[in-house]
């Protein structure tokens, strides 16, 4: 699929996009590019092939799930101005 001028207009309009009247020939020529390289892409023949989640099929090294810290929550709500029943209370700031 080709572009012509008054497609990359409307496509600039859409988008938001300034573009000076210098540059419609170079962007009508690269949208024509970026279309020419789907359409190669489009055309290959992709039947029996499984697509994939991730280019890369690789996993994630995982580790351990364990505690690493001991819990400290009596120690941080002791400095806290109010608590109860291990929730910290604030101010009401909506009415």
């Amino acid at each position: 699929m080709a572009f012509d001028r008054s497609d990359v207009e409307k496509i600039a309009h859409l988008a938001r996009i300034a573009i000076r009247e210098d540059e419609i020939p170079a962007t009508t020529a690269k949208l024509s590019g970026i279309l020419g390289l789907i359409d190669q892409m489009q055309a290959v023949d992709t039947t029996g092939i499984e697509p994939l989640a991730h280019p890369l099929e690789t996993t994630q090294r995982l580790r351990p799930d364990s505690v690493t810290e001991q819990n400290q929550r009596d120690a941080y709500q002791a400095i806290a101005p109010a608590t109860e029943a291990g929730l910290y209370l604030v101010p009401k700031v909506i009415e």
